[in-house]
């Protein structure tokens, strides 16, 4: 089983990642290895960001329709 990063992990790995793709002295093997996992990290990163805001919203709907039945 895969051992999920969080928001704030993932993010802090794509900052290591971008730095040493701009580095620009790995070999192309290993840059694309880099370049595969920094586009997974972003995908589950934008997925979590998602989330958060429908959750968000749902709270907000919530507390709305509360503050008009009162």
């Amino acid at each position: 089983m895969e051992n999920k990063l969080s928001y704030e992990q993932s993010v802090s790995r794509l900052e290591e990642i971008v730095k040493l793709l701009e580095n620009g002295e790995l070999p192309l093997e290993e840059s694309m290895k880099l370049f595969e996992e920094g586009t997974r990290l972003s995908a589950e990163c934008y997925g979590m960001l998602s989330k958060a805001e429908q959750k968000i919203t749902q709270i907000s709907d919530i507390e709305i329709n509360e503050e008009e039945e009162q």
